[in-house]
């Protein structure tokens, strides 16, 4: 009789398939695909009368799997329960521990930081049982989300309009935005002016002062007349250097990315938006096949908030940079940072589970995206092990008629951990560009001119997704695991939409918040969701019981909640629309942005007297390669994005690439590029020009006719299958 093999459950097919590889034919990984028992969609799914008890029933379209698991696991000798290492991957294996019948000494839990052969190994020799106190907190969140979202969302439709939600974490964030709107609106700009001298020596040698201030003391110019002041008094007067300091400047390396810092990074690095920065994380921590390795998995766990690095990274680090840069790269300690307050510091920082598996050694292996995101992990990682950059730093004080002048100017004396990695910056330097003339203390100059330019000070800059999740890491409002969901959300429910990379309210989202701040004070008051996840940390930490938490939140919102509809009896509030530059070509009326079905468009505010509408307009850059009209941006009722002639028909023009502002050299017409994220080389379309790229030789493989004809033949097949089954169940209860 064969030995019954170990059941190792995870919670991804892509991440089953390495970790079986690495323990062998004793075990067979399986996935659970997520979640398989949740609160109900139909309901609130809480007995809040009971303790808050949750509801938890099988999630609807997995029962085949569900069957399929109690049959392996009935089977196996141990079941080892190897979801996520975090509150909800504790909280998976629990719900598969109960939905499965396992007893205690049957299911086994075991978490891997990183998916590679040796920590794969040694985790399953060091199992230990469900950490209840992580599942309480994970279950303590949810059924606070649960009755924030479905008390309050109801109200919404009544009072507003229907299809809104309202969430813990999501209100906050959108009342930061608005928050943040209502900020530039109220701000009023204030005049000041900037100097600058332009002063060369008479033996040759020129460079660039800004005005200072008086002597020592720094001083603003606020209005044009103190700026002719100060030209006036120098016109004539002799400019003097007065000092000249000479030094070096160090800049350490940042730290190893935790995941706000990853989503952070890629946003203003790689224009990636934290949702799709997260889901390739998460391929690369599952695993990747790589040539003549297999598959392995790239990345330690990326959901952390910790900056800890464990001693073999460290040593392997020194190493790796002491080879391949030299020992003058590498630091006489490894660096140590130190994680904030409050942090769980449940897992290492996010970095690569081996640091020789270099970018370019893995890269024909990776997509594009994964290869620039691993990239940016890699470098971040090993920049933060090297030495200091070190730069020559010169500061020249230049004097007349009583005012200083200052230039700066540093120059690259020792690259360091710049050799690997440089963290981007959202502010420009008031530094030199160009090196200042070798210059000594009561060196006479000659004032070539003076530029005066006036300036206005500016209103804070709207959020972009990476400084939102930068200020809601700051602020304690979410966790890592909830960042990119959360912007998702604000902005899939149009309460918050991104014009560029900036995030905007909607007057939804602005009459949303308005509500909320009325009447529901504490769910979008900051200091009190920052205490929200403070006493879920609790929670975690076994200082408090879950229980109670909710009762003291629950005691206090429905207080509010009960004010909030005796308040609101009979009251509809009313959205603002959006106007739009566009006349209704019927009755002249300027139309309005609405929502529906397959998105945005024009209408006319007139309805239901007047129903004209029409699509909104997105003028792409270029020119149509047949006619010469312009481009649009459109979408098909199925949501695609494509791109056509603005003379329809007419023309007959439609692609699915997308223009760019770049003429082919050769025959002047509007060259595209493939459409996808990324810097993706753009082509010729025309036919008739030498530079004419055939489609399948662009980024994206063309399927072939035999392609087509299979995929059409398992999609025919999958119907039969599901009209199948369905005659089947109208058979058994027809029956029963």
């Amino acid at each position: 009789m064969a030995k019954a093999k170990d059941l190792v459950i995870v919670e991804s097919p892509a991440k089953a398939k390495t970790i079986e590889k690495y323990l062998g034919g004793n075990y067979r990984v399986t996935a659970s695909m997520g979640h398989l028992r949740d609160l109900p969609k139909s309901k609130m799914g809480v007995d809040i009368e009971n303790g808050f008890e949750p509801q938890y029933i099988p999630v609807r379209d997995k029962a085949d799997l569900i069957a399929q698991l109690k049959k392996e696991a009935k089977s196996a000798k141990t079941v080892y329960l190897a979801t996520d290492p975090d509150r909800e991957g504790e909280a998976i294996s629990w719900h598969l521990k109960e939905l499965l019948d396992l007893p205690d000494e049957k299911a086994k839990r075991v978490t891997f930081n990183e998916i590679t052969k040796k920590v794969v190994t040694e985790s399953i020799q060091h199992p230990r049982g469900i950490d209840q106190d992580l599942v309480d907190a994970q279950q303590a969140r949810r059924i606070l989300d649960r009755i924030v979202g479905y008390k309050l969302s109801p109200l919404l439709w009544r009072k507003v309009k229907t299809g809104l939600s309202a969430g813990r974490v999501q209100s906050v964030a959108t009342r930061m935005v608005v928050d943040r709107e209502e900020e530039i609106k109220a701000f009023v700009s204030e005049e000041y002016w900037l100097l600058d001298a332009f002063l060369s020596r008479p033996e040759g040698g020129s460079f660039t002062a800004r005005f200072y201030g008086r002597g020592e003391k720094k001083q603003e110019l606020k209005s044009e007349e103190q700026v002719k002041a100060v030209i006036a008094a120098t016109q004539d007067a002799p400019f003097t250097v007065s000092q000249v300091k000479r030094g070096e400047k160090q800049r350490t390396p940042a730290p190893p990315f935790i995941t706000s810092t990853l989503q952070q990074e890629a946003s203003r690095r790689l224009n990636m938006t934290p949702r799709r920065t997260m889901s390739i994380a998460q391929q690369l921590y599952e695993g990747v096949e790589i040539a003549d390795r297999g598959s392995i998995g790239l990345i330690t766990y990326m959901r952390t908030d910790s900056l800890r690095l464990s001693e073999e990274a460290l040593s392997s680090a020194r190493a790796f940079i002491t080879e391949h840069y030299g020992a003058s790269y590498c630091p006489a300690q490894p660096r140590r940072f130190k994680t904030k307050a409050g942090a769980q510091d449940a897992h290492e920082a996010i970095r690569p589970t081996d640091v020789n598996l270099t970018p370019e050694l893995v890269r024909k292996s990776l997509t594009q995206e994964q290869y620039r995101l691993y990239r940016l992990i890699w470098g971040r990682f090993t920049a933060s092990q090297m030495a200091n950059a070190v730069y020559d730093n010169v500061s020249v004080d230049v004097d007349s008629a009583g005012y200083t002048f200052r230039a700066n100017y540093s120059e690259l004396k020792f690259p360091g951990y710049t050799a690997v990695y440089e963290e981007a910056r959202d502010e420009e330097s008031d530094e030199l560009a160009n090196p200042l003339p070798s210059l000594s203390e009561g060196e006479r100059l000659v004032l070539d001119k003076m530029v005066p330019d006036q300036q206005f000070t500016q209103p804070p800059a709207r959020y972009t997704e990476a400084t939102l999740i930068r200020a809601m890491e700051e602020k304690g409002i979410g966790r890592p695991s909830t960042y990119a969901p959360t912007i998702t959300t604000i902005t899939s429910h149009d309460y918050v939409i991104k014009e560029g990379k900036y995030l905007r309210p909607t007057p939804l989202g602005e009459v949303v918040t308005g509500l909320m701040k009325e009447h529901f004070a504490d769910i979008v008051d900051l200091k009190f969701t920052n205490h929200m996840e403070s006493e879920l940390d609790e929670i975690e930490s076994g200082k408090v019981q879950w229980r109670q938490v909710l009762n003291e939140f629950y005691e206090d919102f429905d207080k509010e909640y009960k004010e909030a509809e005796s308040a609101m009896d009979g009251v509809r509030i009313k959205v603002p629309d959006v106007l739009s530059d566009e006349f209704c070509e019927v009755c002249g009326r300027q139309m309005v942005v609405k929502k529906g079905k397959f998105g945005h468009f024009l209408a006319c505010p007139g309805f239901p007297e007047c129903t004209f509408t029409k699509p909104i307009v997105v003028e792409m850059p270029g020119k149509c390669p047949k006619c010469g009209s312009r481009i649009l941006k459109r979408t098909s009722r199925k949501g695609y994005v494509f791109y056509a002639c603005e003379r329809g028909t007419d023309c007959g023009f439609i692609t699915w690439d997308v223009p760019t502002k770049d003429f082919c050299p050769a025959c002047g017409k509007t060259m595209f590029k493939h459409s996808g994220r990324g810097p993706l080389k753009s082509f010729c379309i025309n036919e008739a020009c030498p530079n004419f790229v055939p489609e399948d030789k662009r980024v994206y493989k063309k399927k072939t006719p035999e392609e087509k004809a299979a995929s059409a033949a398992k999609k025919s097949a999958g119907k039969k299958t599901a009209a199948k089954k369905t005659a089947t169940k109208k058979s058994a209860k027809t029956k029963g």
